[in-house]
């Protein structure tokens, strides 16, 4: 069957501008109606519509259609609109069967969708990784179908993306302790491009996960190489390192609204000058090294000479090569300005926070302990 998208938001972007799309929740929700109405009335509706949390009804082509004596199943391909979405273009299956009478809506993990192995998510160890607001848009349109067709709404839900668990290997869940495949994510069914909203929710559910452990310390890095150096620099364990991204913002402010008591911050020496600088997004499509900062740096800790080459640099690591060179620790003082820009944003909240640079090798460059 040919894959369509589905009818497009309204009041979404104009023609030419970037496309929104929907969340993996809101085209399991669109897969669960059309199976239950298949299962009562043994034909699909196709295309499905469904309501969403903030009253808009998007309708969804599907791409498969199943039907049993005893089940049926249906899948749509998720279109994440022009976000650079890891699950962009998966086929999302929802299988339902009936259930125990009286037993109202279960949900389980089929092929491809994680299970929840450690505390601190929004749900229970064991339960399978379909989150709360994809969980009650399901039940709301099996309650919507079962009013329509005078059914009882026992049923039992199984959400499976074939590639799943592929899939989850580029996104947080290993870390979650999220095992087996995708979760099943989405608060408005709408995916906003480039808005990140699931990196962010990552980072959140991260922290959520370290507090839940019991972790006295948890480290937010900007890649690979600088996770690597804070893991090993303060021996922390995975489930205590967040995948910050460019997310610094993200990371402070939700630790300042859920504390632990030590907050490392570890990247490389232009994202630390970045947040230095007050950047709390540290994209190079939304911020840039001040280079007129760097130079003040130098200026402040007595090393006029540095200014002009510095001010004139062709990046931020030629800058701190100049620097090297005439022997100031600039990476130090990046990391103390950065770590004011941390303090600054957390506040009052009973965080000690730290900050440590590093080179492209991992090497530390710069480190601000906390005073």
């Amino acid at each position: 069957m040919a894959v369509t998208s589905p009818t497009p938001l309204p009041g979404g972007p104009p023609p030419g501008q970037l496309r929104y799309g929907w969340t993996t929740g809101a085209c399991a929700t669109a897969a669960t109606t059309a199976a239950y109405t298949a299962l009562l009335t043994g034909a699909f509706p196709d295309p499905v519509e469904v309501l969403l949390p903030r009253g808009k009804r998007p309708r969804f082509a599907l791409a498969t259609e199943e039907l049993g004596r005893d089940r049926a199943s249906a899948g749509v391909i998720k279109d994440a609109g022009d976000d650079p979405d890891v699950t962009h273009g998966a086929l999302i299956v929802a299988t339902v069967r009936p259930g125990v009478a009286g037993s109202g809506v279960e949900f389980e993990a089929g092929t491809g969708v994680g299970t929840v192995t450690l505390p601190g998510l929004p749900l229970a160890v064991g339960e399978p990784a379909i989150n709360p607001v994809p969980r009650r848009l399901m039940r709301e349109a099996v309650e919507r179908v079962a009013a329509a067709h005078g059914a009882s709404g026992d049923v039992i839900i199984e959400i499976s993306v074939p590639d799943g668990e592929e899939l989850a290997r580029h996104t947080w869940n290993p870390r979650l302790g999220i095992l087996g495949g995708l979760s099943v994510l989405g608060t408005t069914g709408v995916v906003v491009p480039y808005s990140c909203s699931a990196w962010i929710d990552s980072i959140r559910r991260g922290v959520d996960v370290a507090r839940a452990l019991g972790h006295q310390h948890v480290a937010g890095a900007v890649g690979s190489t600088s996770e690597q150096t804070v893991a090993r620099l303060y021996d922390l364990p995975e489930t205590a390192l967040l995948d910050m991204g460019d997310f610094a913002g993200a990371v402070l402010k939700y630790v300042k609204q859920h504390p632990v008591p030590r907050l490392s911050i570890a990247g490389g020496f232009a994202k630390m000058s970045k947040l230095a600088a007050g950047f709390l997004d540290l994209h190079s499509q939304r911020s840039q090294v001040d280079l007129g900062l760097l130079a003040e740096l130098a200026v402040a800790a007595g090393h006029e000479p540095l200014a002009e080459p510095i001010t004139a640099a062709n990046t931020a690591l030629h800058a701190l090569e100049l620097a090297r060179d005439a022997g100031l620790p600039l990476g130090d003082l990046v990391a103390e300005r950065a770590r004011l820009t941390a303090v600054g944003v957390l506040r009052n909240a009973p965080v000690e926070v730290d900050v440590v640079v590093v080179d492209r090798a991992g090497n530390i460059v710069g480190r601000a302990p906390t005073p």
